[in-house]
């Protein structure tokens, strides 16, 4: 670890992402910090064109700082997207300084802003690991844990909702069910009674003319039924020569005897 002169207000330590400069002394808002420095690079040179690192530090569209040099010890100062510090650039002199933007009390992380560009090409695929990310990560994932706890309580309640509902719609089945089952027992009790009761009234019988029988449940007593008169010969002795005759008789009304009859 790179060691720091006393007299300097700040010293580096360790951090959440590796290596950090931190605050050993009070450090007003407006103070010049650390200057950032190294070689200076030429875009139009091939040679220092082709240099690649995560420490270069651009000026203008020419020139380039190359902080990776082990004596510059402002490269270890983090990025923030939150900082207490920013980078004063001026492209004239080919110098850059690092100025405190607030009050920084001893202990704390200086940070400083590295730009779009540089967030894009090498922080973003990693994720960003400042405080202000990560309180932001942290929120992100407390209120999606509240979600899931809200979303799985509605579902709970959906599922209770269904359930009851599921209940009361199978008691109302079951009660119908046993009404049906109540109303035709009773039917068929019903209906037996009614058998059973038939079964012992007594059955008349009578006969009709052609000698058919005929029950009958309506009344007890047997009914006599009228037979239709029907022609018939009656043999007769003639007074002459004492042969028998055939005569025509008239039909007789019911219950009464036939003329020529004693």
């Amino acid at each position: 670890m790179p060691v720091t002169s006393p007299k300097k207000p700040y010293r580096v330590g360790r951090s959440k992402t590796g290596l950090g400069l931190f605050a050993t002394q009070p450090i007003k808002k407006g103070t010049k910090i650390i200057r950032y420095f190294g070689p200076l690079l030429d875009s139009k040179k091939k040679k220092d064109d082709a240099i690649e690192n995560k420490y270069l530090f651009e000026l203008n569209d020419r020139w380039t700082i190359d902080g990776s040099v082990r004596k510059n010890i402002a490269r270890y100062i983090n990025h923030a997207c939150k900082p207490n510090a920013e980078s004063d650039v001026r492209p004239r002199k080919r110098k850059v300084f690092i100025r405190a933007i607030k009050n920084i009390a001893p202990g704390e992380e200086i940070n400083y802003d590295y730009g779009t560009d540089y967030f894009k090409a090498y922080l973003k695929p990693i994720g960003c690991k400042c405080d202000a990310c990560e309180k932001k990560r942290a929120k992100k994932r407390a209120e999606e844990r509240e979600e899931r706890k809200r979303l799985k309580a509605k579902a709970e309640r959906k599922a209770e909702k269904k359930a009851a509902k599921k209940a009361k719609k199978v008691a109302t089945t079951s009660r119908k069910t046993k009404a049906k089952a109540a109303k035709t027992g009773k039917a068929k009790s019903t209906n037996g009674a009614l058998v059973k009761k038939n079964a012992r009234r007594p059955i008349d019988a009578r006969r009709t003319g052609s000698g058919a029988v005929v029950a009958s449940r309506e009344s007890k007593s047997v009914k006599p039924i009228s037979r239709p008169a029907v022609a018939r010969s009656q043999p007769m002795v003639s007074a002459t020569s004492g042969a028998p005759m055939v005569m025509p008789v008239a039909a007789a009304p019911a219950n009464e005897p036939a003329q020529g009859q004693v």
